[in-house]
């Protein structure tokens, strides 16, 4: 397993907050990221949060949890694989105590039991887990869940709580942890993958994906649905006393109630990634995709302090010409002249969205962004902004006279390109429509996570395939040819008959043990080259042999590494495609039918934009 290497920020992270957690006394808070560390910050003055040491993990760090009854013990959970605990002094020093590692997949969520001694540590490979956290012991499994197990809440008085992708709330009693008591399962037909206890123990709010949170009693019953958002409810959290909760959803916006239901404020700030939120003595917290935490006032909802610098990771890729255009996390396009200077390209930053950008199309010099907000942004030199689609926009293509965005509810939305209103909505998919692609004679393919990739018209469509996990990206080769990434570490390619698009003949290529993100196509139909990129940040490619099905049982060759995961592809031209990781590397690969694909040119977005930052951190 590479480690993640990303150019340092020596004043936050340097890449978006993935969690928030405040010490119970709210003088210290705990923030993880994509970059692969948690920091401690003295938030003594919310103000003025000052960063106090940086714990880093080989790969990103997704939660942490403040020991309940010593107040010096931190746990730190990681797409690594293993649980850290540290103990971090008052004046920011962090000595590692333990490392617990039983786990198969990425551990998502972690919570003391009451006693400070176990961990309960839930993970993608759907179980959750006891653990003596200072012996390092692996104890017993407290429960599982069919699909990844999202989060776990533990309450004051035992009770604890897992939820995740299948649906499933489970309750477990383990008040006595060597004597598991009662359990409680409720099932919802979405996922589920945020919940909280309130402060006493007697409430349960489950974050749906559809927009409600639930409130429950500790046996599961029904209390409450409040209705929060258009798109996923992702995480909540309570006040000390009860009195109010704080929720933050997919539409990229703060939620807050009081505990009858009744909404008081809401907070949207792009820079906001609400897919954490922890409350403490009067303050929230919130996850950002900048470099360091937002906190507000819970009673008021009033800004108190804000990330001040922007992270430029690369979620999306395009061509305008002889401009590649990457579509960043800050809301900048960075557009690099590549027919100009190989070693000193120029490069102009369009700041087209306030939040990060998901996805970009191109038509006649317009840049058409897709944002978490769920906006599209069309900017040819100003900017028009379409109405809030209802949740964050992951896709786009131009498929004649419309502008089709896949959302994260699994719609299509059809937009007129010159005026960005809205055509036409259908629900397309049973999940996120994570990636579109345009076919020159008319039509676009599309993958989801209802883990399916189909063709057609913007009504007409019919399945080509099936994944065994959600699937991440799709490709065309003229509209002969298609290829798929998925989770389940595979990329799908498929010979297709261009009248009707049905599926003459398909490859199953093995890619690496780890989710594939995005795929490309170079080449001739024939003799297609398949490339992807992979969370295991390697660049890989397959020369496809349609008479040679067995072949394809051997892994793609690595052609390039990065410091993280990649995150986009996009074709050039016939012989050449771009492909950006999270690291802010770029590379150009060509492949002219007479030799193996190669990198021919390396870029690096933080050196074109500005000079590098020190990876040292400051000690307060």
């Amino acid at each position: 397993m590479r480690t993640i290497e990303l150019p340092g920020n020596a004043t936050g992270h340097a890449a978006p907050l993935t969690h928030v957690a405040f010490r119970s006394d709210g003088r210290r808070l705990a923030t993880c990221s994509y970059d692969g560390t948690a920091i401690v910050w003295d938030t003594t003055e919310p103000s003025n949060p000052l960063p106090m040491n940086r714990l880093r993990h080989r790969r990103l760090v997704n939660a942490a949890a403040w020991n309940p009854a010593d107040s010096a013990l931190l746990a730190t959970a990681s797409a690594d694989k293993t649980v850290a605990v540290w103990r971090v002094s008052e004046t920011g020093r962090a000595d590692l105590v333990n490392v617990l590692a039983r786990h198969t997949d990425d551990i998502n969520s972690l919570a003391w039991l009451p006693d400070g001694e176990h961990l309960i540590c839930v993970s993608e490979d759907g179980r959750a887990t006891m653990w003596d956290a200072r012996t390092g012991a692996f104890l017993t499994e407290v429960g599982s869940h069919e699909a990844h197990c999202m989060m776990v809440s533990v309450s004051v008085r035992g009770n604890v709580a897992t939820v995740g992708e299948d649906g499933m709330v489970a309750v477990t009693d383990l008040s006595d942890p060597g004597s598991p008591g009662a359990r409680f399962v409720r099932r919802y037909p979405s996922s589920i993958e945020g919940c909280a206890w309130s402060r006493t123990g007697e409430t349960l709010a489950a974050a749906r994906d559809d927009g409600a949170v639930d409130l429950l009693t500790a046996e599961l019953e029904h209390v409450r649905t409040i209705e929060v958002s258009t798109s996923a409810a992702r995480t909540v959290d309570w006040a000390d006393d009860d009195s109010s909760f704080v929720v933050g959803a997919y539409d990229g916006s703060l939620h807050f109630f009081d505990r009858s239901g009744l909404r008081t404020h809401r907070v949207d700030d792009a820079r906001i990634w609400p897919r954490s939120v922890s409350a403490a003595r009067g303050l929230v917290a919130a996850g950002s995709f900048w470099s360091s935490p937002h906190i507000l006032d819970l009673a008021t909802a009033t800004e108190i302090a804000a990330p001040a610098r922007a992270t430029h990771g690369p979620n999306a890729l395009a061509v305008r010409g002889d401009e590649l255009l990457a579509g960043c996390d800050s809301g900048a396009v960075i557009a690099i002249d590549l027919g100009g200077d190989a070693d000193d390209p120029a490069v102009e930053v369009l700041q087209v969205a306030e939040g990060p950008i998901l996805s970009l199309a191109v038509r006649a010099g317009t840049i058409y962004a897709g944002t978490y907000s769920g906006h599209v942004v069309a900017f040819d030199g100003t900017r028009t902004v379409s109405g809030q689609l209802g949740a964050p926009l992951p896709s786009l293509c131009l498929d004649g006279g419309l502008l089709v965005a896949g959302t994260y509810n699994g719609e299509f939305i059809a937009l007129d390109p010159a005026t960005l209103t809205v055509v036409d909505r259908r629900a397309a998919h049973g999940g996120s429509v994570k990636s579109l692609a345009a076919l020159p004679g008319g039509g676009f393919l599309s993958a989801a996570t209802d883990r399916t990739v189909a063709v057609g018209s913007f009504h007409d469509r019919d399945t080509l395939w099936e994944h065994g996990n959600l699937v991440n990206a799709v490709a065309g080769l003229g509209s002969s040819v298609a290829a798929s990434a998925s989770r389940d570490h595979t990329v799908k390619v498929g010979r297709l008959d261009p009248s009707d698009g049905t599926v003459r003949q398909t490859q199953t290529l093995l890619g690496p043990d780890e989710s594939v993100k995005c795929v490309g196509l170079l080449g001739r139909p024939e003799a297609p080259v398949v490339l992807a990129g992979s969370y295991d940040f390697g660049l890989y490619a397959w020369e496809v042999d349609w008479r040679d099905n067995a072949g394809t049982l051997a892994s793609g060759r690595v052609i390039a590494e990065f410091g993280q995961g990649l995150s986009c592809m996009v074709r050039l031209g016939d012989h050449r495609l771009a492909a950006a990781g999270w690291d802010g590397r770029v590379v150009i690969v060509a492949h002219d039918g007479s030799g193996p694909v190669r990198v021919v040119r390396s870029l690096r977005l933080q050196e074109l934009l500005a000079a590098p930052v020190s990876n040292e951190m400051v000690i307060a």
